[in-house]
């Protein structure tokens, strides 16, 4: 299995502002890291970060220093109510320190409606020259593997992709030989983490699971050595496990970072 780059992503540590994320992740051994410049869920944090600002100079003096690059910034989430403008800020941003890929869900009930504003929105990141990948998950509208893929071609735009996590394909019934029905180029974001064999039942059961109840890489069923034989070579993979905060934040993404270096190894050479 070819080396892979690994990334950390934001939500694994949700607590640490972007400064302290990118020193944290130097001193493990990452080689990227996501930032969550966007609400997510209600209550949980996020960093906005302006550019021009003290926390963007701040941010941009730790990236120089580690040489730690920002891969992605998340989430948005394309429901009835969103614009492609109300991101610009984040755009602008993102551009600033260098970021590849905006994250996206998409909860829109109308598909052609949300469709076409996953095709406004990556109309507007080409500008930034940034990709737009869209998530799907087992709670919203764009709710797997399927659904993303037919917004995605249906929109027909070279920075548009979809982003595999390894939970929730799992979840959503597929495996990861269902990638190859994925056009080449539509793949350029993993997220990766392992899970219990008992998957949850309910709605709230299963958003408990995806925001808080992960486990590290190798520890649980999901079928990671497979989903990484199938994904792109180049491919950026990052580590998400949110996994609770009974543990000091470096301890668990130490815990991660080294979890997924044993995996690498029992699959082949890392």
């Amino acid at each position: 299995m070819p080396h892979r780059p690994l990334g950390l992503a934001h939500f694994t540590v949700l607590e640490v502002p972007p400064p302290e994320l990118v020193s944290l992740a130097a001193r493990i051994g990452y080689a990227t890291v996501g930032l969550r410049l966007i609400r997510g869920a209600p209550g949980t944090p996020y960093y906005p970060t302006p550019a021009g600002s003290p926390e963007m100079r701040d941010l941009k003096r730790r990236l120089d220093d580690t040489g730690i690059r920002v891969h992605d910034v998340e989430i948005a989430t394309i429901d009835e109510a969103f614009s492609a403008a109300q991101l610009t800020g984040v755009l602008e941003s993102a551009a600033e320190f260098g970021a590849r890929t905006l994250s996206v869900c998409g909860d829109d009930p109308d598909p052609a409606r949300l469709t076409a504003k996953f095709v406004d929105l990556c109309d507007l990141a080409a500008g930034f020259g940034i990709g737009v990948d869209l998530e799907w998950m087992a709670w919203r509208r764009v709710r797997t593997l399927a659904d993303a893929l037919a917004v995605v071609t249906a929109a027909d735009h070279p920075n548009g992709a979809v982003l595999v996590d390894a939970l929730h394909l799992t979840r959503t019934g597929s495996a990861p030989k269902d990638l190859r029905i994925v056009p080449p180029g539509l793949i350029r974001s993993a997220q990766l983490c392992d899970a219990r064999a008992e998957a949850p039942t309910t709605t709230e059961e299963i958003i408990r699971e995806a925001r808080s109840g992960r486990l590290p890489p190798g520890m649980g069923v999901l079928p990671l050595g497979a989903l990484l034989a199938e994904l792109p070579i180049d491919a950026a993979v990052s580590l998400e496990v949110p996994m609770g905060t009974s543990r000091p934040p470096e301890e668990r993404a130490g815990q991660v970072f080294a979890a997924m270096q044993t995996l690498l190894q029992r699959h082949g050479p890392s």
